[in-house]
């Protein structure tokens, strides 16, 4: 290759490098020189329009876009510039510009290609959209998520991806935000070719720019719901579907989305780009995606958390194949991990493997994926496994004494360095580690039910655990692909401190005769995601009563009786069809007349013990800083991800007016109302 990059002579071009080879075709490269991943930074996007400049002057055959990253080609934005926009005016300037930009690759006069390996998304899937041709490598991953994080696509993706794919194809994976594989990315033309390295890739992009073939479009059944007469339909019947899920004055984005395919269709007019820009532009300037933007920052926080390196992760021995050991034994498994299953008998844990085979089939879809995921999990009645095992986890019922038992059975079993962890929901650390010879070696790995599906996972240390193993513990947990967050030993850690009171006022409003669709009804008004006692429900009736014990012997928290009389009748949950709801294939049975009988005060009435809680956590110091707080609760308990976590959410609101709703509650309903201290903290002098 003849080298005609710029870039030693050009110290504004950094990220940029490009080469002309025998062919006459230009190769421009990104590398990120001071990340591991490549992302479309202002200063990236800027210095991609310089390099397009100086290769259109060369007037090559063909250009040729892609990545030196091992990892992927682009992974988008850079999130974190978004949180220096000042309004829509500066956000409406970085969009243009992009738009631009993009729009020069578009209208080159010889032809352009994406060579994409691994990731390719948001911005970096609208620079691909706007070449001719798209070459992957298979495992590719391709998406455009920017509605998860308030927004939708702004550099001509909501224009382009409908052109090229069509409708039915473009507009679920913009609205629902996850990347297509590389063989459906095949499939729906959303690339051109598919290939199986990156030497076969630059051969197959080298071809397709000499031979130049007929570039994809839509098939016809796809192009009819363009039609103007069509659109209007098919946009009322997406906005109903949505509905179900987001409510538009909490999540705009989805109908920004919608409205500008209704009113543009995949015309690429100058005035869609312009649409397209302004109401991003809006968007961006809105209190929900400045949250979510939070929310995406908080996770790359937990991320960083955890070093791969100080652990490896080979083999996991759980304890225990109940719900909850079966399903993190699985989970361990599902993300390449050798593990070992225990239980008193096969009877415990077969139940366990069929679950693992379902969540395998279900996050696989490959059969030989399957079956080696599958393979990797193995019942072991006498815990022969241990003495190999990197990480062991303990997830027997709640019990101090069992607890302690078993630990003293297996510590001698352990490798020196391997992870001896328990799953407990609410006793604390210094008791279980009591009989321990090395105490220090014991760390809380606490997961939430159910374990696939909730991200955040408590990493407990008290003051006599070594730093090293929870180290140990937090690499555990980035390694199976969850967020840790660490948590001091205190009653209920720190998700089911806060969630508990949240949860028991629901049974107390329900035992005076609220209806639970009210109660769950006011609570999705607020934006959970789920109301508080289908959440009982779902967590389990026997859980949140263990929980409940605790809190009362140890913080004084009020027990209510009809919890204890569920439990009793073994009415728990879910998990056994019944427990405050009825279950039918896994959904409560609710009635929706029901749904608007409750009072207007009842949201209140939940969320001000959670918020109380959450202060009393933070004067605690149960985790680190208020960040950690909002990650937790917003990973551990589905808070409202558009508000931004409690004390983001107490702030905005403003602490003075939520301490004055504590006051008359307590005044209202007594004592389990009342301010904690902490709240001093957040109020001006002259309230306090």
């Amino acid at each position: 290759m003849v080298r005609r990059s710029k870039n030693g002579v050009n110290p504004m071009v950094s990220h940029w490098s490009y080469e002309i080879d025998k062919d006459q075709l230009a190769w421009l490269a990104i590398d990120h020189p001071d990340s591991g991943t490549n992302t479309l930074s202002q200063a990236v996007v800027t210095e991609l329009g310089v390099q397009i400049h100086e290769i259109a002057a060369t007037s090559p055959r063909g250009l040729i876009i892609y990545s030196k990253k091992k990892n992927g080609f682009i992974a988008g934005a850079d999130i974190k510039e978004f949180t220096t926009l000042k309004n829509a005016d500066e956000a409406l300037n970085l969009i243009r510009n992009g738009q631009k930009i993009l729009s020069q690759i578009e209208n080159l006069p010889f032809p352009t290609l994406a060579l994409i390996h691994g990731f390719c998304m948001g911005g970096g899937l609208e620079l691909a959209l706007s070449c001719r041709y798209r070459v992957i490598v298979k495992g590719a991953k391709l998406g455009l998520p920017e509605i998860k994080l308030g927004i939708h696509p702004g550099f001509g993706g909501t224009v382009r991806s409908v052109r090229l794919i069509g409708p039915s194809a473009a507009l679920p994976m913009i609205l629902r935000g996850n990347p297509v594989q590389s063989a459906q990315a095949l499939k729906i033309g959303l690339a051109d070719r598919m290939v199986n390295d990156l030497e076969q890739g630059r051969n197959e992009a080298r071809l397709l720019l000499l031979e130049t073939p007929p570039v994809h479009r839509p098939g016809y059944g796809a192009s009819l719901l363009n039609l103007p007469l069509l659109r209007p339909w098919v946009a009322r019947r997406l906005r109903e579907k949505i509905k179900k899920h987001a409510r538009p004055d909490f999540y705009p984005a989805p109908y920004a989305v919608i409205s500008l395919w209704e009113r543009f269709g995949s015309t690429a007019t100058p005035a869609h780009y312009e649409a397209e820009a302004h109401s991003i532009a809006n968007l961006m300037d809105s209190a929900t995606a400045r949250n979510l933007v939070r929310v995406f920052l908080l996770q790359d926080k937990l991320k960083a958390l955890g070093k791969r390196s100080d652990l490896e992760v080979r083999h996991v021995h759980v304890i225990g194949a109940g719900v909850m050991g079966g399903d993190i034994a699985a989970w361990c498994a599902l993300r390449g991990c050798r593990v070992s299953l225990e239980d008193r008998e096969a009877r415990f844990v077969e139940p366990a493997l069929a679950r693992a085979r379902k969540l395998f089939e279900r996050q696989l879809q490959d059969p030989r994926q399957v079956a080696e995921a599958t393979a990797r999990l193995q019942m072991d009645i006498g815990g022969r496994s241990i003495a190999e095992a990197d990480v062991v986890i303990e997830a027997i019922f709640e019990n101090l004494e069992a607890k302690k038992k078993l630990y003293t059975a297996i510590e001698g079993r352990l490798k020196p360095l391997a992870v001896l962890a328990t799953n407990t929901s609410s006793i604390r650390l210094e008791k279980l580690s009591a009989d321990l010879e090395n105490p220090g070696r014991l760390v809380g790995i606490h997961f939430f039910n159910p374990v696939a599906k909730m991200p955040l996972v408590e990493i407990v240390h008290s003051p006599g655990t070594d730093s090293a193993v929870t180290a140990r513990a937090l690499s555990f947990v980035r390694h199976i692909d969850r967020l840790p967050v660490p948590v001091r030993s205190t009653p209920g850690f720190l998700v089911n401190r806060v969630l508990m009171p949240y949860l028991l006022e629901a049974v107390l409003a329900s035992m005076e005769g609220v209806p639970f669709e009210a109660i769950d009804q006011a609570a999705l008004d607020f934006g959970m995601p789920m109301g508080p006692v289908e959440l009982a429900d779902t967590v389990g009736l026997d859980v949140a009563l263990s929980v409940a014990g605790i809190f009362s012997e140890e913080l004084g928290k009020p027990v209510p009786e009809l919890l204890q009389t569920k439990v009793k009748a073994g009415q728990l949950g879910k998990k056994t069809g019944q427990g405050f709801y009825r279950y039918r294939d896994g959904k409560a049975n609710k009635d929706p007349s029901r749904a608007r009988l409750g009072n207007t005060d009842l949201m209140d009435r939940l969320l001000l013990p959670l918020l109380n809680e959450v202060i009393a956590c933070r004067r605690e110091q149960v985790v680190a800083d208020d960040d950690l707080i909002d990650a937790g609760v917003i990973f551990g308990t589905g808070f409202a991800p558009f508000r931004g976590g409690p004390l983001r959410y107490i702030r905005e609101t403003g602490a003075p007016s939520i301490y004055d709703r504590l006051r008359h509650f307590e005044d209202r309903l007594g004592e389990r109302f009342k301010p904690d201290s902490g709240w001093t903290d957040l109020l001006p002098p002259s309230t306090r």
